[in-house]
C-alpha cells in the first residue's frame, strides 16, 4: 500500500527504501558455485529474522496509531499519521545509532498555515510534547501569503517546501530577514534523509528556527523552512537536536488511489 503512495506522489521514507535495497544486493551476491549443505538453514533464519524486524516494526506503528492519532486533530488527509510513523521507525530501524533522540517533530502541510499543523511526538512514551501549534512553509510553495502549500520541491532556489524525513543536527546562531529588517533566532540544521525529495536540504539552507513572521494564530512564509514562532523555537530546537527527527507531510492530489 504504500509502494502505491510512493508512485502517486506522496512521501514514503529512505529508510524504507534502504530496507528494500538491502535485500536485492543479497540476493546480487548469491554465488553460482553449489551451496554448502547449511545455507538452506541459513537462509530460513535470514527469512524468519527479516519478517520479525517486520512484524516489530508494523507494531510500534500500530501502537503509536493508537495512541496519538485521537489527539490529533484535524489532519489533512487518514494516512498523514501512518506515513510519518512508517519513516521514522523504518529510519530508526535501519540507522539507529543516528537517532539519538526519541523525538519527531511533524508538520502536516496539508492544512493552512492559520491552522496550528506542528507538534512534537515523544515517539519512546508516545506522548505530545508540544502542539498543535503554527508553522511556516516556503514562499514558493503558494501563491497567497496565507494558505494550504500545494507546491514542493527539493531544488535550490526554489524557496519552496522539501518533503520527507529529516535527521535534526547542531544548532546555530540564525539571521533572516522579513519586511525589510533582519532578525535573529535559534537555527536548527537539518540533513534530508528522503532521496529525491529533501536531500538537498544541507545545500539549500533549509533548516528549522524561530520567525517573527510565525505567530499563535498564523504563519507568515519563509525561504522553504518550517519556522515555528521565536519563543518556542528557543524551548523546543535544543531538545531536537542532534539526534531526533522531523517529518513534512502534505497529501498529494492522487488520493483515490490508497487503498
Amino acid at each position: 500500500m504504500l509502494r502505491n503512495y510512493l508512485k502517486n506522489g506522496l512521501i514514503t521514507s529512505l529508510a524504507f527504501l534502504c530496507v528494500g535495497a538491502r535485500v536485492v544486493r543479497g540476493s546480487d551476491n548469491i554465488s553460482a558455485t553449489p551451496a554448502p549443505a547449511t545455507s538452506a538453514a541459513t537462509a530460513s533464519s535470514a527469512v524468519a529474522a527479516h519478517s520479525v524486524s517486520e512484524d516489530g516494526l508494523s507494531s510500534k506503528i500500530t501502537a503509536a496509531l493508537g495512541a496519538l492519532t485521537s489527539a490529533v486533530r484535524p489532519l489533512s488527509h487518514p494516512k498523514a499519521l501512518e506515513t510519518a510513523f512508517h519513516s521514522y521507525f523504518a529510519y530508526l530501524n535501519a540507522h539507529p545509532s543516528e537517532v539519538k533522540k526519541p523525538l519527531l517533530y511533524f508538520v502536516d502541510y496539508g492544512l493552512p498555515s492559520t491552522q496550528p499543523r506542528g507538534y512534537v511526538f515523544n515517539m519512546s512514551t508516545l506522548q505530545i510534547l508540544e502542539g498543535p501549534f503554527t508553522v511556516a512553509h516556503g514562499r514558493g510553495s503558494s501563491t497567497t501569503q496565507y494558505g494550504v502549500p500545494t507546491r514542493f520541491s527539493n531544488a535550490s532556489g526554489s524557496a519552496m517546501t522539501s518533503l520527507g524525513l529529516y535527521l535534526a543536527q547542531g544548532l546555530y546562531q540564525f539571521t533572516g530577514h522579513t519586511g525589510g529588517s533582519a532578525y535573529s533566532s535559534i537555527g536548527l540544521r537539518l540533513q534530508g534523509v528522503t532521496r529525491g525529495y529533501n536531500d538537498n536540504a544541507r545545500a539549500r539552507g533549509v533548516v528549522a528556527h524561530g520567525a517573527p513572521y510565525v505567530t499563535a494564530t498564523r504563519a507568515g512564509r519563509s525561504e522553504g523552512c518550517p519556522a515555528m514562532e521565536q519563543q518556542r523555537a528557543e524551548r523546543v530546537l535544543p531538545e531536537l537536536a542532534n539526534g531526533a527527527m522531523v517529518y513534512l507531510f502534505a497529501p498529494n492530489q492522487n488520493l483515490s488511489a490508497i487503498d
